[in-house]
């Protein structure tokens, strides 16, 4: 019996086509004639070629110079970010328990810093650290440590970190529990037959199931901080100085302070390229990794 094919289903999809085109491919095309067109104010655009790319890859231009520095302290912060929340919540979820309702209870308390919203946390922030009525702030200088994260371009970066740890370790902590919920319990039983230690249970069964979740835990968390720019803007506005000035900030700085649309269209073209190609990075050797690893144990 012959199939009819009828391809009039297709149509069902023209409503997601139409919503993504205007809400994402339009915006770019936006970016992208912004980025190389400069202007000069009553909606007049002159042609500028790559001038403003050629200017933000320059670290002898003031552009570059501020587009480069900025882009090193979001590195540095992904960095340590990354360092310290995958390996806390990798903890925190193998220190949850399995079952009862105090399960029920940790999910929800886990859940709560993840529902506030991200101009709320820093306010929460600001006023945590204040060293005048700020209970964090207020204690420390009381403790004997010269504490202010308006001045001291350390105690700012210490709080834009412990803020972010706070808010979104939950998230690694939630991935990493729901990998472990689909580990049968057959595995333990078998490990606990052979005598298997703590950490034996924990590297040769726990993380590598868990690995998929933490790939996509090390990607959210890389894109969330590289791009993080309502909590330190709220707490330090880019200070003391530049000192937290991300490059989501100074991008802010550039299109409304300024209002050089041109530079900063070509800031954000450039800013989108760098995440996707180190999330592109992250990705290909994570897999690759795990694609070597299954081969070994394969041949073995």
């Amino acid at each position: 019996m012959d199939k009819t094919i009828n391809n009039k289903a297709w149509f069902l999809v023209l409503p997601v086509f139409l919503i993504v085109a205007f809400s994402a491919i339009l915006p770019l095309m936006t970016v992208v004639n912004y980025s190389v067109q400069d202007t000069f104010g009553n909606n007049k655009f002159f042609w500028n070629g790559v001038g403003w790319f050629k200017e933000l890859l320059d670290p002898s231009s003031d552009l570059g110079d501020r587009f480069l520095a900025s882009l090193g302290r979001n590195l540095l912060f992904s960095a340590i970010i990354l360092a310290i929340e995958v390996p806390l919540g990798i903890l925190v979820a193998l220190s949850m328990p399995r079952e009862g309702w105090r399960v029920a209870a940790c999910l929800v308390i886990l859940a709560l810093p993840l529902l506030i919203p991200w101009n709320v946390v820093g306010t929460i922030w600001q006023i945590f650290g204040r060293p005048d009525i700020g209970l964090m702030g207020y204690t420390l200088n009381k403790m004997g440590l010269d504490y202010n994260y308006v001045s001291n371009s350390f105690d700012a970066w210490c709080t834009i970190i412990v803020m972010d740890v706070w808010h979104w370790t939950s998230l690694v902590a939630l991935l990493c529990y729901a990998g472990l919920k689909s580990i049968p319990d057959a595995y333990y039983q078998a490990a606990q037959i052979d005598g298997a230690s703590r950490w034996a249970v924990f590297t040769a069964i726990q993380l590598p199931k868990m690995k998929r979740v933490l790939l996509i835990a090390v990607l959210l968390r890389f894109m969330d901080s590289f791009m993080i720019y309502t909590e330190p803007f709220v707490v330090t506005g880019g200070g003391p100085g530049n000192s937290t000035t991300f490059v989501s900030i100074e991008l802010v700085k550039i299109a409304l302070g300024q209002f050089d649309l041109g530079k900063a269209a070509a800031l954000s073209i450039v800013y989108n390229l760098v995440i996707l190609i180190v999330c592109w990075v992250f990705y290909t050797v994570m897999t690759n990794a795990d694609n070597e690893r299954v081969q070994l144990a394969g041949g073995a």
